[in-house]
């Protein structure tokens, strides 16, 4: 019954999305971050994602829009990456390995490439901040309802089968959008709604506690700090913080505080020390292969492994790092390109947040672009201990900001011509009343 009705829903969405292509991409959207099917028994095995993504690009392409294909610094970068990505492969070191990788992360940048060109207006972007929170969110609400029924004593993880299952890439994810809650309850009109967002931060705070993840807890550490630096109102911060925060908390096991405890003593912990030995044979394949790696996820085999460091090659291991994976798996190009699209997506944000009090922008912009700046920290942090990088919920983020550095200018110079015409107005009505009052004067 499941398959049915997810079948159904999607023929639904597919549907006005042969007319508007916008739709189409809101369900690819949807359909990545909370991968539906893995939780309706494989929907007799048929591919909804290509079949969605199939219709979206027939859809856009068919409706002309691709020629009129916008780029800037930030969607160049992207285009650069994804180039360097396939010619890493070409010089894999095992290509039957590295190819399901390198395939899902170039459909992940053909979809950001999208949604740069098709969030096109605020009510675009803000429906695909509205489809990450959500469909995060979800899950977020689902595992605090857990951490509350079992008392913290289990782990939060997500939906199985997902790039999100561990409970490190879940609470990192949700983490991720802590900052976008806050920005959707900002611009939110109905006083319901900004209290069922504030419900939903909270949840998520939890969910984020309740997964026992010390990377997700730096993450949520790491949004608090760089919040309370940006606002204006620290001590309410502070204050609201620690009231979500210190409850949650005192209810948790006592092995969840043994946990976190040991945070400071990394290098005695296994598990990170573990990690250290996956970076550093990432590291020396780099050193192996500087300009294209070994191709994406190689490092996870024993072989490979092996032929770097034989001493720290016991079975296959993941990175735990978006970076290393990236040295490892691309070279120092690959790495370099990847930090280049976080710099440019910071500094695109940066550029709109300063000109926010400028009354030829938006102010919602402005807003938009403080909230995805803190998203990415959160997740460039969380990053650094998984291996997340082909989640696209960040990069809908990277995208979204791209999409708006396309729609700044337009938008500036339209209501910058608008505020000049009123002025000009302004000065002409006082010149003729100023002109009016000599009259009467000389006439008297």
């Amino acid at each position: 019954m499941r398959d049915v009705l997810l079948l159904a829903f999607v023929a639904l969405c597919l549907i006005p999305a042969l007319r508007y292509p916008f739709a189409g991409l809101l369900t690819w959207a949807w359909f990545s971050l909370m991968t539906p099917h893995q939780a309706a028994f494989g929907v007799f095995g048929i591919p909804l994602n290509l079949i969605i993504a199939a219709v979206t690009i027939t859809a856009y392409v068919a409706s002309g829009d691709v020629t009129r294909f916008k780029t800037n610094p930030l969607t160049g970068l992207i285009i650069l990456f994804a180039g360097w990505l396939t010619l890493s492969q070409a010089f894999s070191l095992d290509p039957e390995t590295s190819a399901p990788y390198f395939d899902r992360m170039i459909k992940t940048l053909v979809f950001v490439l999208l949604c740069v060109q098709m969030a096109t207006s605020k009510l675009k972007i803000n429906a695909l901040v509205w489809t990450i929170v959500l469909g995060i969110g979800f899950f977020a609400a689902k595992g605090a309802l857990f951490t509350f029924v079992t008392l913290g004593a289990h782990r939060v993880q997500g939906l199985p089968l997902t790039v999100l299952e561990d409970n490190n890439h879940f609470g990192i994810a949700v983490a991720t959008i802590l900052p976008l809650i806050l920005y959707l309850r900002g611009e939110a009109k109905h006083a319901w709604m900004r209290w069922g967002l504030l419900g939903l931060f909270y949840l998520s705070i939890v969910a984020i506690i309740g997964t026992h993840s010390r990377g997700a807890f730096l993450a949520l550490v790491a949004f608090g700090g760089f919040f309370w630096l940006r606002s204006k109102h620290k001590v309410s911060i502070v204050a609201g913080l620690a009231l979500l925060m210190i409850p949650t908390i005192a209810f948790m096991p006592a092995k969840w505080t043994e946990r976190m405890s040991t945070i400071g003593e990394a290098t005695q912990d296994a598990s990170f020390m573990g990690r250290v030995d996956a970076w550093v044979i990432n590291y020396k394949l780099a050193q192996e292969n500087p300009l294209t790696g070994a191709g994406l996820r190689n490092s996870y085999q024993e072989k490979i492994a092996k032929d770097v460091d034989p001493k720290r090659a016991a079975g296959a291991k993941a990175a735990h790092s978006i970076y290393f994976e990236i040295l490892g798996g691309a070279g120092y190009v690959g790495l370099l390109l990847y930090l280049s699209i976080f710099a440019a997506a910071f500094f695109s944000a940066w550029s709109i947040s300063i000109h926010r009090k400028n009354p030829a922008m938006a102010p919602w912009k402005g807003r938009f672009a403080i909230y995805a700046q803190l998203s990415l920290f959160i997740f460039m942090i969380g990053g650094a201990s998984t291996s997340m990088e082909m989640w696209d919920g960040y990069l809908i983020v990277i995208a979204l900001l791209a999409a708006l550095s396309n729609l700044t200018p337009e938008t500036k110079t339209s209501r910058g011509r608008a505020i000049e015409a009123i002025r000009k107005a302004n000065w002409r009505r006082r010149l003729r009343a100023k002109a009016g009052g000599h009259g009467s004067a000389t006439t008297a």
